[in-house]
């Protein structure tokens, strides 16, 4: 028996996680629960996490989650809960299968299945962002060799345990060669770990048009989060629908499942519904669990009640379904098919009790780091680089000289081009000659630039590691 938390969430949650919870118990899930109010009127009442202390504290104890979907209501300065439980409970996979139901639901991918592995915690999604002058606000991009190596191992394992053939990963490194650099780097290296399980690297924006037009070329994909986001809607929409499919949060203690729709407040209280997403999620958590052959009976359950046609208004077509029902009518459509296999659609057999291998993280022996340079990021209203360069260059110590502008990542001094429109934003290079850079370095370059009344915004050092190059170059460099 595993003691489970269960939030119903908002909207037309109830409805769905009502609907959830009598399938899988019909199907003899060895669950005890214990219920949590999360969302809507938790923030109403006062609290911008929408969730209170003593809730944190039974989800912690309990380790895995079912949730909802809930409603974050606008402006007041209200904090995502989904975020902030993946990032709380360290759950730094998300797994989203998108399957087709061709031809009960419709797509124009019949043969598409897909597994989207996205990473959950950094990325973008660290949500750290200044404004740094009158025309530019920055977000920084944080991607860590323990994520990288995390959510990889995550989408190996995972091919492993229910026999996928290929893992595909997604980057843009051929521009971000530092961030989305680490991470195809560590995919390489950790491919090399399961050579039985093919594997393969697309830049994002051709493999993205690839998995919108042929999605069939594709198995489990595997990327940093704001790509992951992205295109694991975009996977579960061109499968059918997005209301059809679950998701699963995964880190190295707990685990959250849920719908990846949102509370369509519209349609609560109606019995409307479909609670099929939800149901998806409940399904991999079983898995997770353990409880594999209650999971394929709930799946096999389920596909066999789409093949029949007994279809919820959002999936509902006259010429492939049979019937319009409601959740709960759906939901008992499903119970009476417990024990029975789709013919049309492929029956599914999980692996019995089977548990993914994750290695913990090692961290490794520090590479020998070397300062070589620092960038001044400087708020100045002109608008040519060569007078900021007159105005910057009075600041240089003896040996350690301007060797860049750039203005928003292109060279715009030595040699900039008239065309080029700059802001108010400019990094400003200095490096040394003949030997490395030192703090001591970098304040006189500060003091000098508040003396002249020059306004700094940010700096950041430029490192060697192991002799190599851990910064970008300007563009045009």
């Amino acid at each position: 028996m595993t003691r489970i938390t269960v939030a119903k969430g908002d909207g037309i949650g109830p409805e769905i996680m009502d609907a959830t919870l009598a399938i899988i118990k019909a199907a003899g899930a060895k669950i005890e629960i214990d219920e949590v109010d999360v969302g809507e009127k938790v923030y109403l009442a006062g609290n911008s996490s929408g969730i209170a202390k003593e809730s944190w504290d039974i989800i912690r104890r309990n380790k895995i989650f079912l949730k909802a979907p809930i409603t974050t209501p606008q402006g007041g300065g209200y904090k995502s809960l989904n975020v902030t439980t993946r990032k709380f409970l360290g759950l730094y996979a998300n797994i989203r299968p998108c399957i087709s139901l061709h031809p009960f639901v419709k797509t124009k991918h019949p043969i598409m299945d897909v597994v989207i592995v996205r990473e959950n915690e950094e990325d973008l999604y660290a949500g750290i962002e200044h404004q740094q002058t009158d025309e530019v606000v920055q977000c920084l991009k944080l991607i860590s060799r323990p994520g990288c190596e995390k959510i990889v191992r995550y989408a190996f394992e995972y091919a492993k345990q229910y026999g996928r053939k290929k893992v595909t990963c997604f980057t843009k490194d051929n521009i971000m060669k530092q961030t989305d650099g680490l991470f195809h780097q560590v995919f390489d290296e950790i491919a090399r770990e399961y050579p039985e399980i093919e594997n393969e690297h697309w830049i994002i924006d051709i493999g993205a048009a690839k998995m919108a037009d042929t999605p069939e070329a594709f198995d489990v994909i595997v990327m940093p989060n704001l790509y992951g986001d992205v295109l694991s809607d975009v996977a579960a929409q061109i499968a059918g629908s997005v209301g059809l499919a679950g998701s699963a949060n995964i880190g190295e203690q707990c685990a959250m499942f849920e719908a990846i729709h949102g509370s369509a407040p519209r349609r609560a209280g109606q019995n409307m519904a479909n609670p099929s997403g939800l149901l998806q999620g409940a399904i991999m958590m079983l898995n997770h669990i353990g409880q594999t052959d209650v999971a394929e009976k709930v799946q096999n359950a389920w596909l066999k009640t789409i093949e029949e046609g007994i279809h919820t208004y959002d999936i509902y077509k006259e010429e492939t379904s049979t019937k319009k029902v409601g959740t709960k009518e759906f939901a008992d459509a499903v119970i009476a098919n417990l024990g029975k296999k789709p013919t049309q659609l492929k029956a599914v057999t999980y692996a019995k009790n089977a548990t993914l291998n994750l290695k913990k993280y090692n961290r490794k022996a520090p590479a020998k780091k070397e300062l070589v340079g620092v960038d001044l990021f400087v708020h100045w209203s002109g608008t040519s680089p060569d007078d900021l360069a007159k105005i910057i260059q009075p600041m240089q110590l003896a040996d350690v000289t301007l060797s860049m502008i750039t203005n928003r990542g292109i060279k715009v001094w030595p040699e900039g081009f008239e065309e080029t429109f700059c802001t108010d934003h400019w990094r400003c290079r200095f490096k040394p000659k003949d030997r490395l850079l030192t703090k001591n370095d970098i304040i006189q370059l500060l003091q000098r630039a508040t003396d002249a009344n020059i306004d700094i915004i940010k700096t950041e050092n430029l490192y060697h590691f192991d002799g190599k190059a851990a910064y970008s170059l300007g563009q045009g460099q």
